[in-house]
């Protein structure tokens, strides 16, 4: 493709969440942007499809979205003028067991503390002062590694945070229920259980729950990019979609680029712009399991033993904490668990926009290893069985996608990696390099800003904005807090 005549204040490589985000907070400031696109739709993670049968919309990947409602950035952009409208369950999140019972997190911290039985003081003890003090927390957690502006808020979130998901939960809890409901969060690391810092993902995604729950766009994961898209063009940007990017010198010139890649591929496209010392950092820059996807098309709701998940937006599917952590660890070890953890979410419940009348439609993926192409529809349905008998008979048609063809839909997904690199005590602030501003590179007029940068991945749009503030500050001269939402020329 040629490029543009035009020369622009910045170029963003990328129209996921977080290359929206730093579009948007660049035109904010009356700069001119181009957004560039390989893909013919904008939203990276965020697109939906008909993936089994027309009429019904499935999310291809990212579905359920507690820290895209909490998020401090996307907060300030009034994304519901612009199309997004979020669906909330009544409950965000089951959990199932094999007696036929259920664990809840409700919205309620109380309703839920009250659930669990034995462990209801002390779920309510673990939870309550972070929910109390998340509006001093959500800027520490959610950026690159800093002073915190709150000290003793995060340290006391750090203290617990920095333990493994096993230790805090089998030191917390008594009800193995209660472990197994804290268990399903904290695989959302995708790490083993036993690791470092697994149990600040439990917390998160614990905290955010009880604070904004665990909501859904309607009409598809898709509505947040095109609210996004649409806000950025209200402020003058520009997107042009289908769009590849093999190297540098396709791009139109500019003061600022960003890139919302990966390591892997800013060193292909930027490799002549960076420093050697610099390329050698992001070279060593690791990246961790894939997923296996599967989506359907039902004649009915699943017939879950528990049927109070039938109130949840998402369950997860994995028994009791012990047998969820043997599914995390088999993953590193480079195998596939027998009745692997799997996350799912049913949309047409709540949302009727997603499947024909009558119909509804389901979404689940499992952790495999790094590239797996192993074909994991049966232990995904097996799971599903196992805690919703008769689900098999209630298919009228499947979509799959293995690791390979998860990077097919979106080049940002190494090997099947949806989160942009392993997010482990190594490489959770030093992501993708050890530098005391991240989203920087060795070349003064370049910047990361994907998951591979802080926070990580989830749709947060953090790291876009991390990115672009960043490049405000160093390129032009601009500062912008988003703790004041305001705006300075220096």
């Amino acid at each position: 493709m040629p490029v543009p005549e035009k020369d622009y204040d910045a170029v963003v490589v990328g129209a996921g969440p977080n290359g929206l985000s730093a579009a948007i907070i660049l035109a904010m400031h009356d700069l001119s942007v181009l957004v560039v696109e390989e893909q013919e739709t904008i939203g990276g993670g965020c697109r939906s499809q008909e993936l089994t049968l027309p009429g019904f919309t499935h999310d291809v990947c990212s579905s359920i979205y507690p820290l895209a409602i909490g998020s401090p950035i996307l907060k300030q952009f009034p994304l519901s003028e612009h199309g997004l409208e979020w669906v909330h369950p009544p409950v965000p999140l089951a959990h199932p067991f094999d007696d036929g019972t259920c664990a809840l997190l409700q919205q309620s911290l109380e309703k839920t503390s009250q659930s669990l039985g034995e462990d209801s003081s002390s779920y309510s003890s673990l939870f309550s002062p972070f929910i109390e003090d998340w509006p001093k927390l959500e800027n520490t957690l959610l950026g690159p590694f800093t002073i915190p502006r709150h000290p003793l808020p995060a340290l006391k979130f750090g203290w617990k945070a920095v333990r493994s998901a096993e230790s805090l939960a089998k030191t917390s809890f008594k009800n193995p229920k209660t472990q197994g409901l804290f268990a399903g969060l904290a695989a959302h690391s995708v790490l083993p259980l036993d690791r470092p810092i697994t149990a600040a993902v439990g917390l998160l995604l614990g905290i955010t729950g009880h604070v904004f729950g665990w909501p859904m766009a309607k009409g598809g994961a898709q509505q947040i990019a095109n609210a996004l898209g649409s806000y950025f063009q209200s402020l003058g940007g520009t997107i042009q979609t289908g769009y590849r990017v093999d190297s540098i010198e396709e791009l139109p010139a500019s003061k600022a680029v960003l890139f919302d890649l990966t390591p892997r591929q800013i060193l292909k496209i930027a490799k002549g712009e960076l420093t050697h010392s610099y390329q050698k950092q992001l070279e060593r820059y690791r990246y961790g399991p894939g997923v296996f996807k599967m989506d359907w098309a039902l004649t009915q709701p699943i017939p879950w033993k528990a049927s109070d998940c039938l109130q949840a937006g998402t369950v997860h599917l994995g028994g009791d904490f012990d047998q969820i952590a043997a599914s995390e660890k088999a993953i590193w070890e480079g195998t596939h668990a027998e009745k692997p953890y799997v996350l799912l979410a049913q949309h047409s419940l709540f949302d009727n926009t997603r499947a024909p009348n009558g119909k509804q439609s389901a979404w689940a993926y499992c952790h495999v290893p790094h590239g797996s192409k192993k074909d994991m529809s049966q232990e995904i349905e097996d799971q599903i069985e196992r805690f919703a008998p008769g689900f098999r008979d209630c298919i009228i048609e499947t979509s799959t996608k293995n690791t390979e063809e998860m990077e097919q839909f979106n080049a940002n997904y190494i090997g099947g990696d949806i989160i942009g690199g392993v997010q482990d005590i190594y490489q959770l602030f030093t992501r993708p390099t050890k530098r005391l501003v991240p989203y920087a590179t060795s070349n003064p007029g370049i910047f990361i800003c994907s998951s591979s940068t802080p926070p990580g991945g989830g749709v947060h749009g953090m790291c876009g904005y991390h990115a672009a503030r960043t490049a405000l500050k160093r390129v032009f001269g601009i500062s912008y807090n988003i703790h004041h939402a305001k705006i300075s020329n220096h």
